[in-house]
């Protein structure tokens, strides 16, 4: 599948957001720069978060850990894919895709996702328009999902993908989960009351 079928052509300009999860203004630049990125949403559109990732790996659960949480929420403004519980990783993830596009072809899809970075990103948090291109930090060919997506910056990239993906912190991974969780459900939440 390619990307086209879940990129909708924006009519207005989305510039990415970048901040460390724990700056004292995280949380609320997230959220600003969420809520313009899913003006691209047609008022009618249903919402899908994908939460890409393995609870195999340390570094590589931030995903389910956001469907977790998302899924415990009691706004039905939105539907979760990818839990700790039934994650959507490199197995299923085309699948996933699939039964999405059959079920509910017209949604717009949130993708979450943790991602490997430069060592001064460590810890930030990235809100960008278009598909997420997942497994790329550790060189898999996995098909891009999403119009928007937003990822975590877990770990350095760069060498041993994989060790370092093993070895990365659960406290950064599950504060960082903490804080993409709320974003997207304050942000969704907010903007279904307007």
């Amino acid at each position: 599948m390619t990307f086209s079928l879940f990129k909708r052509p924006s009519t207005h300009e989305c510039h990415p957001c970048k901040v460390v999860y724990d700056a004292p203004n995280a949380l609320s630049s997230l959220i600003h720069s969420c809520q313009h990125h899913l003006q691209m949403r047609a008022s009618h559109q249903s919402t899908t978060v994908i939460c890409i990732g393995t609870d195999r790996s340390t570094g590589d659960c931030l995903g389910p850990l956001v469907g977790t949480r998302l899924s415990k929420s009691t706004s039905r403004h939105f539907q979760v894919l990818g839990t700790l519980q039934q994650p959507v990783h490199a197995m299923n993830l085309q699948e996933t895709i699939d039964s999405l596009q059959a079920s509910d072809p017209h949604t717009f899809i949130i993708a979450v996702d943790a991602c490997l970075g430069q060592s001064s990103s460590v810890g930030s948090v990235q809100v960008v328009e278009g598909p997420v291109r997942p497994g790329a930090g550790v060189n898999k060919q996995l098909p891009p999902i999403g119009d928007m997506h937003i990822t975590g910056i877990v770990n350095v990239g760069g060498f041993m993908e994989y060790f370092v993906l093993q070895n990365t912190r659960l406290h950064l991974v599950m504060g960082m989960a903490e804080v993409i969780a709320d974003t997207i459900e304050q942000s969704l939440t907010s903007l279904a009351h307007r």
